[in-house]
């Protein structure tokens, strides 16, 4: 079935109101855009049916028994809460945040996780930053970026090219590299190459021919990409987030896990076991702050054929 065809003037209305939206925030004082982020927030949880109900099924499944109805009603709410304030906070980085203050409002987890980043990132070898949809994935690169470290980040496209522009320009002016990753195969080789470092979100659906790992109880299609990426090229792979632990613009760096592709060598499980330990690192950061976690979207929207056909048996 070939892709439906998008509108040009739909893309661009879109594209028009958010820039309006945008524009509000940014002439707003930081403290009066936060407060503004709740009323859409509110808004938000009110008229989007659609996605309230996905975020609810997918905790269910994630925390069974865990959480009354109303309870998940609460957490759903805290994660439009969020994701609202999130954005404010993108839109007001480049003024709050600079090399002078940042380590007032950023810390590390420990010393030691900080010690363990910085050292993978000069140690030679290329390296690779997972992390996910989870507290402000755009900070960690803004901040690296602020800090010297020229990041490259691998991404898809988004769909609307008025949105994927702007937020490319935005990405881009402050430190960042965008990277396809279905095109721009020979500069993400060059990356490699010298011994550079790649981001990614680790955590996206990969359709129905990736690889299925467990993630919050449920399989989950997972792009093989990074492990491969990391065996073939000797790529140090770090599992890191940036989480809300206050107000606004108050993080923590979080270093979950450091995977080095060298302790899997000659392993035929490899590829797998890699995966899966990647993600079960992300799914300890989200258990301790699960109200940071785009529950939003249908992370598991593909299953596996066998499981499938289960379901549609019992269905029967």
């Amino acid at each position: 079935m070939s892709e439906k065809k998008r509108s040009a003037a739909a893309d661009f209305g879109v594209y028009a109101i958010i820039r309006v939206v945008v524009c509000i925030l940014q002439a707003l004082p930081f403290g009066a855009a936060c407060r503004f982020a709740g009323f859409l927030a509110w808004l938000a949880n009110l008229v989007d049916k659609r996605h309230r109900e996905v975020a609810k099924e997918n905790l269910r499944h994630a925390f069974p028994g865990q959480y009354t109805d109303a309870e998940l009603s609460r957490l759903v709410r805290r994660v439009y809460q969020h994701f609202c304030l999130l954005l404010v906070e993108i839109i007001h980085l480049p003024r709050r945040l600079h090399q002078g203050n940042w380590t007032k409002q950023i810390h590390y987890r420990s010393e030691d996780e900080g010690r363990r980043l910085v050292t993978s990132m000069i140690a030679g070898r290329p390296v690779l930053l997972a992390t996910g949809h989870f507290g402000n994935w755009e900070l960690a690169s803004y901040l690296l970026g602020l800090l010297g470290f020229k990041i490259n980040a691998i991404a898809r496209p988004i769909d609307n090219p008025y949105l994927d522009a702007y937020l490319r320009g935005f990405r881009e002016a402050h430190g960042q590299t965008i990277l396809n990753k279905n095109g721009d195969f020979d500069r993400i080789q060059k990356v490699l190459d010298e011994a550079g470092i790649l981001g990614t979100l680790a955590d996206q659906d990969a359709g129905a021919k990736g690889l299925f790992v467990d993630f919050f109880n449920r399989p989950a299609s997972t792009h093989k990409a990074l492990a491969l990426l990391a065996l073939e090229h000797n790529v140090i792979l770090v599992v890191v987030v940036a989480a809300r632990v206050g107000g606004p613009l108050e993080y923590q760096i979080q270093v979950e896990d450091v995977i080095d592709p060298l302790e899997y060598a000659g392993r035929t499980d490899a590829v797998k076991v890699m995966t899966q330990r990647y993600m079960h690192a992300l799914e300890r950061l989200i258990r301790a702050h699960p109200e940071q976690y785009f529950w939003l979207h249908r992370r598991w929207k593909h299953q596996p054929a066998v499981r499938k056909k289960i379901a549609k048996k019992d269905a029967a």
